[in-house]
């Protein structure tokens, strides 16, 4: 059977539609739209890194436009998502809280999942202890425990405490019941969640892989089969054979993008969104500023063939060895990745800081787009509370005057 033919930039636009970066919101936010956002995208990744805001944040207001922080950990605490190990530390929405339980449980082997099987082996009675001390008296924060003298704050120099409320954690003996400024409050599962004192569904481990593999591919709109496994992080790395059977099933259709050398893959739940990209009933009109953890750029090949985009996180790369900064948020403007900014939001002084801005190699940009990012990086400084726009350095230089003229804000420095 011949495949349906679509072009890369139908590919792209589908991609960006079922992410939800395709348009700009055509309305104000509303605090259901925050688990109506994670449940489209599957997964939200955690980060605690906050030069400007943490990266959940900024992931949501991407999407959703301007809206107030705390409806993430409202949404948290009133039990419509929930945190999990998947792609690494992330919110997922509850619907979905058993299929990761159980893949965690005999599927899964992140490096969290694992401390917390040898901490369990080998510290139970200190676990026993700590989930009683739970029990009677009620969440906790690991501030709550006294810090040992001269230890850091990193995974490895963890107190015990922290240790052990991270291997419950891991265990699913404890769930995160909410967030106070960001720091995890703990507590007995099934407080979180009484749906786990009801007899919970058996799952094959085949099963799991299915059902996981089948949410990748839908939440990314259209995928080669080589990028589904890292959604989720599930392994193996999965070939064309190993989707031979959904297809036949109906549940994913095999297409082909011109361009890629590999066959692409849709849900049949995107089948609609398939039919208005091949129609070009799919425009991108969307200018945002992505965070690092953003699902669209996870993927460095991904990234790299959707939108001829090299993309790699400096933040964990020494100083000296970074080529674009810290903390670089790439640049979307209407279907397009077109250069990324190392932002810091200076909050005493009202100021956002555009360290440096690199337009993408080899292209030049329009005033149209000019004006669509320095209207995207005026919004975000808003949002921010640091409404000052300074522009420190562009590459190329000409381009921080252009930009400083579309700003609503004067020049600073």
């Amino acid at each position: 059977m011949a495949l349906t033919t679509i072009r890369s930039q139908q590919a792209r636009n589908l991609h960006l539609a079922v992410q939800g970066l395709l348009q700009a919101p055509t309305s104000s936010a509303k605090p259901g739209d925050i688990a109506a956002c994670i449940q489209r995208m599957a997964l939200l990744q955690i980060d605690t890194i906050h030069v400007v805001s943490r990266s959940p944040y900024l992931v949501l207001h991407s999407r959703l436009g301007d809206y107030p922080r705390e409806w993430l950990e409202e949404a948290l605490a009133s039990g419509q998502i929930f945190e999990t190990w998947a792609h690494e530390a992330c919110f997922a929405p509850m619907e979905d809280l058993y299929l990761h339980r159980a893949y965690n449980r005999l599927t899964r082997r992140h490096w969290g999942l694992a401390k917390a099987d040898k901490t369990h082996a080998a510290q139970r009675p200190h676990l026993d202890k700590l989930l009683e001390h739970i029990r009677t008296h009620g969440p906790v924060k690991s501030s709550d425990f006294e810090r040992p003298e001269g230890k850091g704050g990193a995974w490895w120099g963890w107190k015990d405490e922290k240790r052990w409320l991270e291997a419950l954690f891991g265990l699913g003996e404890l769930m995160i019941a909410r967030r106070d400024n960001f720091h995890r409050v703990y507590d007995l599962s099934e407080r979180v969640a009484p749906q786990l004192l009801q007899p919970v569904p058996e799952w094959a481990p085949a099963e799991l892989d299915t059902a996981l593999i089948e949410k990748a591919i839908a939440a990314l709109g259209i995928s080669q089969a080589r990028w589904v496994n890292d959604y989720f992080r599930t392994k193996p790395r999965l070939k064309d054979p190993d989707l031979d059977a959904l297809v036949e099933q109906g549940r994913v259709l095999r297409v082909e993008v011109q361009g890629w050398e590999a066959p692409a893959y849709v849900h049949a739940s995107n089948s609609a969104l398939l039919k208005k990209a091949i129609a070009g009933r799919l425009e991108a009109t969307h200018t945002t500023l992505l965070s690092p953890f953003d699902p669209v750029v996870w993927d460095r090949e991904r990234a790299s063939t959707f939108f001829d985009f090299d993309y790699r996180l400096e933040c964990y790369t020494p100083e000296e060895k970074r080529v674009y900064g810290y903390f670089v948020l790439p640049i979307l403007c209407r279907g397009e990745l077109i250069g990324r900014l190392d932002a810091k939001a200076h909050r005493a002084e009202g100021v956002f800081e555009v360290r440096a801005l690199h337009v993408q190699p080899g292209m030049a940009w329009t005033a149209a787009q000019m004006a669509d990012v320095a209207q995207a990086i005026q919004r975000s400084a808003d949002w921010h509370g640091t409404p000052k726009v300074r522009i420190t350095r562009t590459s190329p230089a000409r381009m921080g005057a252009a930009l400083r003229r579309f700003l609503k804000a004067p020049k600073l420095g």
